[in-house]
This record gives structure tokens, sequence and C-alpha cells, in this order.
């Protein structure tokens, strides 16, 4: 199939490199013309993917039109907050009869929507749309290492034509209907990388980590019942799977970002010294207002927020976490 990856970011390349693996013809576009032209003369992503060869049938072009016109699959690599400008330059394309596959991982602010959401706003569609998700760090996959991912989408054929697409014999696909619960498991758990990060740079240990994780799946899980999402999709891949390899791994953005407020430095600091995006930064927000918005206690990432825009400690905010009030360990879910 024609496929067009729009991002050039580590995920957008190791995508485009496993697709063109599984003999289908890539589109990869890139944002910044300057960019691309040094990596079409080194033939690689040296800043977001360093040491892994783009071969020379990858297309490669920051021209929007080249990549999407005749492109029957469109991957969105594109960082939640910058989504909505990127697909209003689709407007002049026709898109009806494409397939859109997300890869972010976000939640818009200010909207408060999600992905499929946007793309309905902006394009006035999402009947084949799918979200791809999972514990799936583009490090390893561009290395084919075994990887195991979800993908769900609206409508069956749509999820099962996207993962004979994708799967091979090192990412493997399964598919679901639960496209809310998706969007929501690969967003938040970013939330709760950062706070498992911060646990790390203060110092702590194993135990404050497995008590982060382990309550932090619990108020995703109570946030998106409330929002329409299974139960057991929490319990998948893009749940708790995504949730465990974001919270522990080397290569997690988000981890790293509260891993070094824990170590005393500041937010604007740690993000100026990044090249990628972490998304769970900007989530926080999102997240605290759904929670306000659907009477939800969420109070890991209450504390995340307050400790990354309200400059709070992050022991106070740890000291409150662990001072709350006694409960049952299942509650909040109806």
């Amino acid at each position: 199939m024609k496929i067009g990856v729009i991002g050039s970011g580590s995920w957008g390349t190791a995508l485009s490199l496993l697709l063109y693996g599984n003999g289908h013809s890539v589109k990869l576009w890139f944002r910044r013309k300057s960019y691309l032209d040094e990596v079409k003369r080194k033939r690689e992503n040296f800043l977001y993917l360093p040491d892994v060869k783009i071969p020379e049938e990858i297309f490669l072009s920051a021209d929007i039109g080249e990549v999407v016109d005749d492109s029957e699959i469109l991957v969105l690599a594109v960082p939640t907050q910058h989504l909505r400008n990127v697909l209003s330059l689709f407007e002049f394309f026709d898109c009806k009869n494409k397939i859109f596959v997300n890869v972010a991982k976000g939640i818009e602010n200010k909207t408060l929507m999600r992905v499929s959401e946007i793309v309905k706003d902006v394009l006035k569609m999402n009947e084949n749309y799918c979200v791809l998700s999972g514990p799936s760090h583009a490090e390893e996959v561009s290395r084919k290492m075994p990887t195991a991912v979800v993908v769900a989408s609206f409508e069956r054929e749509i999820s099962n034509l996207v993962q004979s697409v994708f799967m091979n014999k090192y990412f493997r696909v399964y598919t679901s209907d639960d496209v809310i619960g998706v969007e929501l498991g690969g967003a938040l758990k970013n939330i709760i990388a950062i706070a498992t990060g911060i646990a790390d740079g203060i110092g702590f240990g194993d135990n404050t980590r497995a008590a982060l994780m382990t309550r932090g799946i619990a108020e995703i899980v109570r946030l998106g019942v409330s929002m329409g999402a299974k139960f057991e999709t929490f319990a998948g891949l893009s749940g708790i799977g995504d949730l465990i390899v974001t919270c522990t791994s080397k290569y997690s953005r988000n981890r790293y970002v509260g891993e070094q407020i824990g170590k005393g430095k500041k937010l604007e600091e740690v993000l100026k010294s990044m090249v990628m995006v972490a998304e769970g930064v900007w989530t926080t927000i999102s997240a605290v207002e759904l929670s306000k918005k659907y009477n939800v206690e969420m109070p890991i990432t209450s504390a995340v927020y307050d400790v990354l825009f309200n400059g709070k400690d992050p022991f106070v905010a740890t000291s409150e976490l662990m001072g709350r009030s006694a409960k049952p360990e299942v509650w909040g879910i109806s």
C-alpha cells in the first residue's frame, strides 16, 4: 500500500522503516526543510533516531502535498498539541477515503479533545480513523526487537486492515474496538511516568515506583471509565503495558523530565535541553481539567501538576500523597 507518515520524529521514522520492511511504499514528511536536507545527505535522522540508516527507497519530503496526496494510509506521528495545525493543511486534499492511523499520545489543551476528536473536528470525519498504541519505544522497534501493540478503531474492517499492514515477525498487533480507552491509556500513563521519574530523581526506591505505577493505573481507570472507556482495556498493552515501559525505560522522555525535576531542575530548563517532546507535560494540564469535568479524584496527577506548574516541592507533594485519608484499595469505579 501507499503510506504517508506525517511527522519525522523518532516514532514516525521507526514506523516508516517498519512499513517499508513490510513491503509498502512509504513517504515521510519533515516539517523543517533545512533539517530534511541534512537527513537526505546522511540518510539518517540523526537528531531523533541516530545510528539507524534510512533506505533510499523511503521518500523524504518537506512538501506535505507530496506525502498526503496519493497515500492510502496516513500515519499521524505529530505531537498532539501541534496536530490541529498540521491537519488544517489537509483541507486541500481529498481525504475521505484515506485511513488515518494515529500514533501520538496526548490530549489537546483547552479543548480537552482526544486525537480522534481532533480529527473529526478538523476533517469532519473519523470513520476511517484508528489509534495504534502500546509499549513501543522507537529505539527498539527500529532495531527489530520483539514488540506488541494494539490498534483500535470504530470499524472492525479498519483495525483488521491496519493490523495486517503493520504486523510482522517482530511487531505483533492486536485489535480493539475501544478507541477511547486506547487513546486515554497512551496519553495518561505519561503523567505517571513523570511521577515515577520525580521519585527516581529524589532517590526513592522500588517500593515507591511500584506504588506510583499501581495507584497511577487506578486513577487512569477511574477517569477512563467515566469517559466511556472499557475497564479491561487498561489491563492490556495500551494501559498497564505502556505504563510499565514508560515508567521504567531509559528511553522514556516523560520519565526523564520527572527525574530531572526530582534532582532539582526547573521544568523550563529541562524542556529547553530536550530535542524531543515529552507529551505528558502538556497532558497533565488536560488531565487535571478532565478530572474536574468528570468529578474524578486523581491525586497523583494533581500532585504532578502542582510540581510542574505551581512550583511545589516534590518532597511536600510526596508527603501530602502519603498523608491522604485512609481508603479501601478499590474505590471510585462504578
